[in-house]
């Protein structure tokens, strides 16, 4: 029989198998002087496998039943059954806060299942953490498709960056209230490999050229972690830490934990700091939008004008706090539109306030801090009609006297997508306006659309993604004096957004690999003649990522196939994604998706198209570059929303009109 439950210090051989392969992927690319040193075996912390017939620590969040089972096992004869939940997030946890130290990196794993005849439904791993009576919740493994025929692997890494006094891991469904069977959970980690230190640092690499940030968290200035910020980089840019949700959620009680600790972080060690975001249309507090007795606010000159003052107040508070440790600030954040006439974003700042919203907003950092840069910060900027939109409203705002000082391009990419001549393009076009310009949130993703999902990162997407690095940097470099930084945005591929986002699957978009060894990506930036050399990869270029034909289409002369997946969900919001497939014989042009939402959730962003909604009915049509849809072909696009009650999957798929099949 199985041990039941294991504590500290077993070694796990197929763990240890699974992160030297992976380790080898990389490595063979990059041929070191000094081999790197072969990591520790794992170390088991915790192993509940149910069979003494206990829950062995685990119970219930809320009313749910968290029980022994034996209908079915994943191992030996015993599994763990959490029956009569009332909400989706209800589900088993298991306290760790006796078990887990901050700063050390944990594997945590989970066989789920449905029970005995319930839908398929999708499921996710998470944590919760308390300090002072707030709690937070972080995603270890993001939604997964179960069904109650088998059994379902949930793995996935987590890092304890605060202070808490409660922490503990739970399963949770994306909607829905299945009961659920969970089975053979773990807790590992991996002893650290050191960071290496025979290699370049990339910013004495890059000295002549430009500076090189990297975004953090709380998790980045802890450990080894810290280690390899402070040898590569010269900035930071606090990835969350002062956005309005995080510094002032409620209407004038201010947060600043987290930001005073990686500004200080920064500080101590000579970084500098680029400060990330005073407007944004997301992560900004419902309250901001509505006024004292809960109405939403309007574009009534009484209500734009409350708006306005705490918009004021919030700059004043936070950029004033920070003084001359924070030289450079994204003041406004994703406004274009390219799909609108006048390029500009429809955000709950423009609906109340027109443009006024920039314009206060460049003028009280301006007043509050006359020495910084003040930037404007966008997504897509090589996309030529976006960069136009951004272009015309830079040039217009600064005519009016606006004083925006620099233009921010993400670059969000991938490895076949854009161009370097998009990408020059880009960069040319804003020289003309006499603006700084800086690369603010730079990765690069393995995968080339929505559908892809690779268990280890396969060897030529890793080639692919450093010669990447290498054309763009090599661009970067071209034009120096017109940029004044590049930044990553994350350290290592232990720890990026894009694991969750678009889709939930692990990704390994930078320079460091998720035990921070340096890639072939580091390899492209720092010396291109140490990426080995191998046959040209097999991910070829293509101009626009979205759309994907197939060979042939599967159904009848007219006819269409919806498949609809929640990839994130947290109290009162979503993430989700819709790929439609035409699966007739003839092409589309200007096509048009409709669904019914069933329990009243509201759309608030939606990338790759155009959305409408009325009340319960979305209507969606194509942006300029993804309006042609052939026949086999596939158009996917993504969106944010709300929910309140539940969030049941939408009804009624249609393409220009006609039903389609889902699944």
């Amino acid at each position: 029989m199985r041990a039941a439950w294991t504590r500290r210090h077993r070694l796990l051989p197929g763990l240890l198998a699974l992160a030297c392969l992976a380790t080898v992927a990389v490595a063979a690319a990059v041929p070191l002087t000094t081999p790197p040193a072969r990591a520790a075996d794992p170390v088991l912390v915790l192993d509940a496998t149910f069979e003494d017939g206990t829950t062995q620590g685990f119970r219930s969040r809320a009313g749910e039943t968290v029980a022994v089972s034996t209908a079915v096992a994943h191992g030996g004869t015993h599994s763990l059954l959490a029956s009569g939940r009332t909400a989706s997030w209800q589900g088993p946890a298991l306290d760790l806060l006796d078990e887990m130290v901050k700063g050390t990196r944990y594997t945590l794993t989970v066989w789920v299942r449905l029970a005995a005849g319930q839908s398929p439904g999708q499921v996710r791993l998470s944590v919760q953490r308390d300090s002072g009576g707030t709690s937070a919740y972080d995603q270890v493994v993001g939604d997964t498709a179960v069904t109650a025929d088998a059994w379902v692997r949930l793995s996935g890494t987590y890092v304890l960056a605060h202070d808490v006094d409660g922490l503990s891991a739970y399963v949770e469904t994306a909607s829905g209230t299945a009961d659920l069977h969970i089975d053979d959970f773990t807790m590992a980690y991996q002893p650290t490999r050191p960071v290496q230190t025979d290699i370049p640092a990339l910013r004495e690499v890059l000295a002549a050229d430009f500076p090189i940030g990297a975004a953090i968290g709380n998790r980045q200035i802890i450990g080894d972690q810290a280690v390899l910020l402070r040898r590569h980089f010269d900035t930071v840019t606090p990835g969350n830490a002062l956005k309005w949700d995080a510094t002032q959620p409620t209407e004038g009680a201010f947060r600043w934990a987290d930001a005073d600790t990686q500004v200080g972080f920064a500080t101590d060690n000579g970084l500098a700091v680029r400060g990330h975001t005073l407007v944004w249309h997301q992560q900004t507090p419902a309250w901001v939008f509505t006024d004292t007795d809960g109405t939403p606010l309007t574009s009534d000159p009484a209500d734009k004008a409350l708006l306005l003052s705490r918009l004021e107040a919030h700059i004043r508070a936070v950029v004033g706090r920070y003084g001359d440790a924070i030289g450079v600030w994204d003041v406004a954040n994703e406004v274009i539109d390219e799909n609108q006439s006048d390029g500009l974003r429809r955000s709950r700042w423009y609906e109340i306030s027109g443009l006024d919203y920039l314009r206060t907003a460049f003028r009280v950092a301006r007043e509050v801090a006359p020495t910084a840069e003040l930037y404007i910060n966008d997504y897509n900027t090589n996309v030529p009609a976006k960069r136009d939109k951004l272009r015309d409203l830079v040039s217009r705002l600064r005519a009016e006297g606006v004083p925006i000082d620099g233009v921010g391009h993400q670059m969000h990419v991938n490895v076949q997508w854009p161009s370097i001549a998009e990408t020059e393009a880009m960069l040319r076009a804003f020289i003309p306006l006499g603006v700084e310009q800086q690369v603010t949130e730079m990765d690069v993703s393995i995968y080339v659309d929505n559908g892809e999902s690779f268990p280890t990162p396969p060897a030529d997407r890793l080639l692919t993604q450093a010669y990447r690095y290498r054309d763009l940097f090599a661009l970067y470099r071209r034009y120096a004096d017109e940029l004044t930084s590049v930044t990553l945005w994350g350290l290592a591929d232990d720890d990026t957004w894009l694991d969750t986002f678009p889709v939930a699957r692990k990704d390994a978009p930078l320079l460091f690999d998720t035990e921070l060894q340096a890639k072939s990506a580091y390899w492209g930036i720092v010396d291109p003649t140490r990426i080995n050399p191998t046959p040209t990869p097999t991910v070829s270029p293509t101009a626009s990522p979205t759309v994907s034909p197939t060979v042939t289409p599967t159904a009848g002369t007219d006819s269409c196939r919806a498949a609809y997946t929640v990839t994130n969900q947290w109290p009162g919001g979503f993430q989700a994604s819709l790929k439609v497939t035409n699966t007739g014989v003839r092409a589309r042009d200007g096509w048009t998706v409709r669904w019914r939402f069933p329990d009243g959730q509201l759309i608030s962003q939606l990338w790759n198209g155009t959305v409408r909604q009325n009340g319960p009915d979305v209507t969606i049509t194509p942006t300029s570059w993804n309006s042609a849809l052939p026949a086999g072909g596939t158009v996917e696009f993504g969106f944010l929303g709300s929910w309140s009650t539940s969030n049941s999957r939408p009804v009624g798929f249609t393409l220009d009109g006609l039903a389609c099949t889902t699944g």
